[in-house]
């Protein structure tokens, strides 16, 4: 996966969100419906292109996750980006079911790549513990947690799981991936129509990680563990059984960061270096 276009092609930045209660996640897959998918098929269509030009995406969010603010890029001839670019955002919109929309198309600078010159990116995951249940309007958005949660609990596990550490404890581990990461923020909020939000921001995420991290923080809330658990799940390095991957309708992408032009060739390389924890001194 090269951040250099080939001659002749131009990178395209594509802006997107999607309800993700329909799609088998991001990443296309034979006999699926896919939000990848779709999108390069309409594309396909409406360049009148014979075979589909291929997007590399910020975040493969899994089956069920929601996108707000999605950033993808695809390597267009220049001719087609020429003849069609301009009318390129109103031809999809044509195009595209109603439950995926792309709202930005723009040339990238150079060295953009939309996964590897990410710095953050920012989901939010939305939990109601009324006792009657969800708004039924909001029921695809929304989980519900049938105990009352203690917002002050929440918020001082959260406190414990910032910072750079080996979240294997809150990931599915893949082979050759590494699972250190820098968590920016996390911590929860009450709105004023009662339903919980955890904002999680983090330089990358591994498979299952937000889920679970909320999933872990919900047995904080509703009283079955101490806030001081999950930094303990986190230190031991292992999944506890007690750690619940939550469902993930709740969750959605809202933003993902990059850092000024002259600093994505930097960045990209970067990304690309397996790492390591810092020793402790």
């Amino acid at each position: 996966m090269s951040d250099q276009v080939e001659p002749g092609f131009v990178r395209v930045r594509l802006d997107l969100s999607y309800d993700g209660r329909e799609f088998s996640g991001w990443a296309v897959q034979r006999g699926r419906r896919t939000v990848q998918g779709e999108v390069q098929e309409a594309l396909r269509v409406v360049t009148r292109s014979a075979e589909p030009h291929e997007l590399t995406v910020a975040g493969r969010t899994d089956a069920g996750v929601h996108a707000r603010g999605q950033v993808a890029h695809v390597d267009l001839p220049r001719e087609l980006w020429a003849e069609h670019g301009e009318h390129l955002l109103r031809r999809l919109a044509g195009r595209l079911p109603q439950d995926v929309r792309v709202w930005r198309v723009s040339e990238a600078p150079p060295h953009f790549n939309a996964r590897f010159s990410a710095i953050w990116r920012r989901y939010r995951y939305r939990v109601s513990d009324h006792p009657g249940g969800v708004d039924p309007l909001r029921r695809g958005h929304v989980l519900w947690h049938n105990w009352p949660l203690d917002l002050d609990a929440m918020n001082a596990a959260a406190e414990r799981l910032l910072g750079e550490h080996d979240f294997a404890a809150y990931c599915k581990r893949r082979d050759g991936a590494t699972t250190i990461r820098r968590l920016l923020d996390l911590h929860w909020e009450r709105r004023a129509d009662g339903v919980l939000e955890a904002t999680v921001r983090a330089d990358a995420f591994c498979h299952n990680m937000v889920r679970a991290l909320v999933g872990a923080m919900l047995f904080v809330g509703d009283g079955h563990r101490s806030p001081q658990w999950p930094g303990a799940v986190l230190a031991a390095g292992v999944r506890d059984s007690a750690v619940h991957v939550v469902r993930p309708h709740g969750l959605t992408l809202e933003e993902v960061g990059y850092p000024a032009d002259a600093e994505l060739a930097a960045r990209n390389a970067a990304a690309r270096r397996l790492r390591t924890l810092s020793p402790i001194r």
